[in-house]
């Protein structure tokens, strides 16, 4: 084996997300609420060398499929990622994670003054205006958010 080579067991059912830009994957494992808890085996590798971006990190989490909002908040923190769903060793489906025109319940408004911030339990929705630099705005205050300081839901 060459120094360079990177061995990492396979995963019999669950989920890989490759190609996560470095240094996000501990950003990843926190908004998809991936701590192990449940006795899922989580394979996590940062700072990978890639060809194509240099370095990247990656997640391997038997025993889990991503849903449609998980797909959002990933989109969110790290544009680039695929994911890959495994069965029976084999992959089964992969896709690429892209911005919907809006996300909705996953993150919270930074406002404090935001009606979603309330006691009245409005769910946020926020417009993404800004795809490619991941810019979201808040649907009820109008406040511009950074992607890296997001609060989850």
């Amino acid at each position: 084996m060459e120094q360079s080579e990177l061995m990492v067991r396979r995963i019999k059912e669950g989920t890989v997300i490759d190609h996560i830009d470095e240094g996000k994957g501990i950003q990843v494992l926190n908004a998809l609420r991936i701590d192990g808890s449940d006795g899922s085996l989580i394979t996590i590798a940062l700072n990978v060398p890639s060809g194509k971006f240099k370095k990247k990190d990656i997640i391997k989490v038997e025993n889990k499929f991503l849903k449609d909002d998980d797909t959002n908040k990933l989109a969110v923190i790290a544009p680039k990622a695929t994911i890959n769903m495994i069965k029976d060793y084999k992959l089964v489906e992969k896709r690429r994670v892209s911005l919907p025109n809006e996300i909705d319940r996953i993150f919270r408004c930074s406002n404090p003054d935001c009606v979603t911030n309330s006691t009245e339990h409005i769910e946020s929705i926020m417009d993404v205006i800004d795809k490619e630099g991941r810019v979201l705005k808040c649907r009820y205050c109008s406040r511009v958010l950074d992607v890296n300081q997001l609060k989850y839901n």
